[in-house]
């Protein structure tokens, strides 16, 4: 349900299970959906997602723990998917499953960058 003009895409979330939006965020903003794809370009494509508060999110994932690792001795937290929505809204958790996607290099900032999520 994307519609693409002039490099920018939008999405409209609604409905959607959060693994298939992040799978199709994440390949537009590394341009693998163009035909001229080159891994160490960065293409200029916008994505930006709109109703992000209507994720069809199963109550068997709503459990599902985020952690993040301060990296001293008991630095770690975790918390469920519900509870991280909101606190920071469906914003960020789409955020972080994308980034999830994305390869781990000097690129993934700059992808992030250009997604853009509307609740």
């Amino acid at each position: 349900m994307s519609d693409n003009t002039n490099n920018n895409y939008k999405i409209d979330a609604k409905g959607y299970r959060l693994g298939k939006l992040a799978t199709e965020i994440a390949t537009v903003l590394q341009g693998k959906n163009n035909p001229n794809f080159e891994r160490h370009i960065i293409s200029d494509i916008t994505v930006t997602v709109e109703n992000a508060g209507q994720l069809d999110i199963p109550e068997k994932k709503k459990d599902e723990i985020y952690q993040t690792y301060s990296g001293y001795p008991g630095g770690r937290k975790t918390e469920t998917l519900d509870h991280l929505a909101k606190r920071l809204g469906y914003a960020e958790v789409i955020k972080r499953s994308v980034s999830g996607m994305l390869p781990n290099n000097k690129h993934k900032k700059r992808l992030l960058a250009k997604l853009i999520i509307i609740e």
